[in-house]
């Protein structure tokens, strides 16, 4: 009995997460910071630093790290977004008047991210698959690792909107500041074999070193680290960003804001 209660108790915060997904999926798909901060910043800074490198970049390994620019960029952009107009219009209010829980709540705005992510990733994979005869040597790993990877950024972005603010530029240009570092030390630009070692070390803090050498596997068949590793610790993050932002924003509650 208790395992059919848990199992209907786990669905009905799906099914609840889901209906805010959808929700939000509709209200906020286009909206203008969504598609300034989530789909021109990482397209503008993939081709800055692709013209620097010129010849030194072929299309499998641009396409790599477009797709990993977009899910990171993309994904932590909607949490931020969602949660600071909601705030400020009281609609947030409203919804945590309805019997569901703060995890379920901000799971639910976890998944726009996913969503919104995924759709965009997907574009320079077709591409690549289509125009550049992009060869990927594991479907199975690379679908696992862009939802992971969309999972882990979605939740981070949803922590950033857990911080007490009624004004998106207050916490996007901040969050957009602190997620620089964690993409100049994911490998991206610079591999990871030829970084000093401390700035390798401060490279395992960030949740897009693990996605984008798990992408590296699933295309190319090799990465800096082993693709279990990967793997594992994207649903860590997911569920380390996750329980920070129930525990700001039960705190930011108590507060008023």
């Amino acid at each position: 009995m208790k395992r059919i209660n848990l199992w209907s108790r786990t669905m009905g915060g799906l099914s609840q997460a889901w209906a805010i997904a959808a929700k939000d999926l509709r209200t906020y798909y286009f909206n203008p910071p969504m598609v300034m901060f989530g789909l021109i910043m990482p397209v503008l800074l993939f081709f800055s630093f692709s013209v620097r490198r010129g010849a030194d970049l072929s299309p499998q390994t641009g396409i790599m790290h477009l797709t990993s620019m977009i899910l990171f960029f993309t994904a932590s952009t909607a949490g931020p977004v969602i949660l600071i107009l909601e705030r400020r219009t009281r609609t947030l209010d409203r919804l945590m008047t309805a019997p569901l829980s703060m995890a379920c709540l901000l799971f639910g705005k976890t998944l726009v991210g996913v969503v919104f992510a995924m759709s965009v990733a997907l574009i320079p994979l077709i591409i690549g698959l289509a125009v550049f005869h992009l060869e990927v040597q594991n479907p199975v790993l690379l679908g696992g690792a862009i939802i992971l990877s969309a999972m882990s950024f979605s939740a981070l972005g949803v922590w950033f909107g857990s911080f007490p603010a009624r004004s998106v530029g207050t916490v996007m240009m901040p969050s957009t500041l602190l997620r620089w570092p964690l993409l100049f030390v994911s490998g991206i630009f610079i591999p990871l074999a030829r970084m000093p070692v401390w700035a390798r070390i401060v490279s395992y803090l960030s949740p897009l070193t693990y996605a984008h050498d798990a992408i590296k596997h699933a295309v190319s068949g090799s990465g800096s680290q082993p693709a279990v590793l990967d793997m594992m610790a994207l649903p860590a993050f997911l569920i380390l960003f996750l329980f920070l932002a129930v525990q700001l924003y039960r705190r930011v509650r108590k507060l008023g804001y």
